[in-house]
């Protein structure tokens, strides 16, 4: 696995967090390097030996080859001939094995560097996620990881051979013409310093491109999210429209890069036809006074075009490296989010868990200056079940989410067991915890594997068993393939109730010793919801239960009943204690039982 991201390396220039990151790729970058620069290598000896054939029609006995021995010129042809096969053999051996090095660790690298982008979003805070659009985060792990992959397909492997082009052939230049060479290696330093201008002006243009796509990519998923609505609003036009103009702001941002980058290459070859006109009418007046070889002034000519024509292409390398650059600059920063929920330290196996819980003196707010929870204290006995009510927004939910850490309480303490939550591992802490919600989310899979979410290896017949206790069996057995159908995603294709048995076969199975009910039953029909009472009266039996509910009727049994009213508890005791009160409780039963409410 790759090296993971620094803290202080956040304000590196991306390509060396690049570097520092793949350091466990050292051995086969240095090796897919190797390969790219012997490639080059033998790709550059066809000119020398155009010249050399050149050299032996031309001198005969006299050519080079012929001071190795071999003076008859069609042994001297046969011999350039075997070399020539010698060297076209090497170039493609080193090409394929180039092209199978960086791409697969363009694979590798790409594959570590999602898992870990994706493995730290999993670690981080639920504030993160609320405030990010789910296409954009989705943006970053394909689109941007993708952009590198395209880079170092090609892109890499292009700058090794352009710069071992300029080395090897600038030095041949020099050995045989110093005269002329510096006409040929004239254009080089303007072409690099345009180069770099291009890669400063181009580097701001992809960041609003890789910026554009993240909205585009958000809108298109928000869409397909709420289909539903956006048919039932008859909205199709105006959403049609939203998107057009994402995607229009994409084009345009692309446009304006594309417009700079192609001015690249055209600007190259008028640069690199100065150079070839110069090395042919001097380079040929030298032939003609006698001072420079024929089979030298072939060599030449082809090394010219070869020397500066592979720079042309550092237009399109430097387009994939700005554009690699600025996907891995999100990537990285996405690697840099500070983890706000720490993981704990205390091992506490779900078998050893007795399931008490308190708060002591909590607070908690969303917001700065907006409190959601004011003080709040409240004992759960191991094995009981309590119920909190209260109205929309009293923060009846903000405290399941701080007892399963999605937030950290601001002040005060939450104990499992007499042991701060903060403390334990969150592993076991949320392992000891079953969450059924009133908003269930069923993943694109079939009944079996989202009863057996997080146990693949669990024994079939003890998920018919859950199924059975949550009062599900039944219809998943008139399902077209029984456990085995496709619930669509999000398990659109069966009913809010289905859904929701489905979701109490899941945390049955899980058999954790607390259980938290989220408005299990407000989405339900009566008939439906009195099979999940039947189902969730068997699984709270000696287990410690939170039911947090709108109808009263469900929870009016509970060992203790918590109201909660603009963040703090009011009022708390049992169904029967509580209606003796003329408090916020009775007015909620009177509400539900179609009594007159007195105002």
């Amino acid at each position: 696995m790759a090296s993971k991201h620094l803290p202080h390396s956040q304000h590196l220039h991306p390509l060396r967090r690049l570097l520092k990151y793949g350091r466990a790729y050292r051995s086969q970058i240095r090796w897919a390097a190797v390969c790219s620069i012997l490639n080059k290598l033998f790709d550059l000896a066809p000119p020398a030996l155009i010249g050399a054939a050149v050299d032996i029609v031309v001198e005969k006995q006299n050519s080079l080859i012929a001071k190795l021995g071999i003076t008859d010129v069609f042994q001297q042809l046969v011999a350039l001939s075997v070399i020539s096969a010698v060297i076209w053999g090497l170039e493609s051996a080193f090409e394929y094995a180039y092209a199978r090095l960086w791409r697969n660790l363009a694979q590798t690298l790409q594959h570590d560097l999602r898992l870990d982008a994706y493995q730290h979003l999993q670690n981080l805070e639920l504030a993160y996620f609320e405030d990010r659009s789910t296409g954009e985060l989705l943006s970053i792990l394909n689109d941007d990881i993708n952009q590198l992959e395209r880079f170092l397909n090609g892109g890499a492997n292009d700058i090794l051979q352009v710069i071992t082009t300029v080395i090897i052939i600038g030095g041949a230049f020099f050995a045989l013409a110093p005269s002329v060479a510096w006409m040929a290696l004239l254009p080089i330093p303007a072409i690099i310093w345009g180069a770099v201008t291009f890669q400063n002006r181009l580097a701001p243009l992809y960041t609003a491109v890789r910026e554009k796509v993240s909205f585009l990519n958000g809108r298109l998923a928000n869409n397909l999210s709420g289909m539903i609505t956006i048919k039932s609003f008859t909205a199709e036009a105006f959403e049609a429209e939203q998107v057009r103009a994402d995607s229009d702001a994409y084009r345009r941002s692309n446009r304006r890069a594309i417009t700079f980058s192609a001015a690249f290459i055209p600007l190259i070859r008028i640069l690199i036809f100065l150079a070839f006109m110069a090395i042919m009418l001097f380079g040929g007046m030298e032939v003609t006074a006698g001072r420079l070889a024929v089979g030298t002034y072939s060599v030449l000519v082809f090394l010219t075009q070869r020397l500066l024509w592979p720079l042309t292409r550092l237009g399109e390398t430097l387009d994939q490296y700005q554009r690699a650059m600025a996907s891995i600059q999100r990537v990285m920063a996405l690697l840099d989010t500070p983890i706000q929920i720490h993981p704990g330290h205390l091992n506490l196996p779900t078998a050893q868990v007795k399931g008490d819980v308190q708060f002591q003196d909590v607070s908690f707010e969303y917001y700065p200056g907006l409190p959601i929870i004011h003080n709040v204290s409240l004992t759960i006995p191991a094995g009981q079940t309590i119920a909190i009510v209260g109205s929309t927004g009293s923060g009846k939910s903000t405290l399941v989410k701080l007892l399963l850490r999605f937030y950290e309480a601001h002040t005060g303490q939450i104990t499992l067991d007499n042991i701060g939550i903060e403390t334990l591992q969150l592993q076991d802490l949320r392992q000891a915890i079953g969450l059924v919600s009133q908003d269930v989310f069923l993943f694109h899979g079939t009944v079996y594997e989202n009863i057996a979410y997080g146990q693949p290896q669990i024994d079939p017949a003890k998920v018919e068993t859950a199924a059975k206790n949550a009062e599900a069996h039944d219809f998943i057995s008139q399902l077209p393939q029984g456990y085995h159908t496709i619930v669509g995603e999000r398990g659109q294709k069966l009913s809010g109730g289905q859904r929701q048995r489905l979701a109490i076969a899941r945390t049955l199975l899980k058999d954790p010793p607390i259980l938290i009910l989220d408005e299990a039953t407000s989405a339900v029909d009566n008939e439906t919801e009195a099979a999940i009472q039947r189902s969730l009266d068997r699984i709270t039996v000696d287990r410690t239960t939170i039911a947090i509910a709108h109808r009263l009727s469900t929870i009016r049994h509970a060992d203790c009943i918590y109201v909660m009213e603009q963040g703090r508890i009011v009022e708390q005791g049992k169904h029967e204690q509580l209606l003796t009160h003329n408090g916020i409780y009775v007015q909620l039963w009177r509400v539900q039982t179609g009594q007159r409410v007195e105002v």
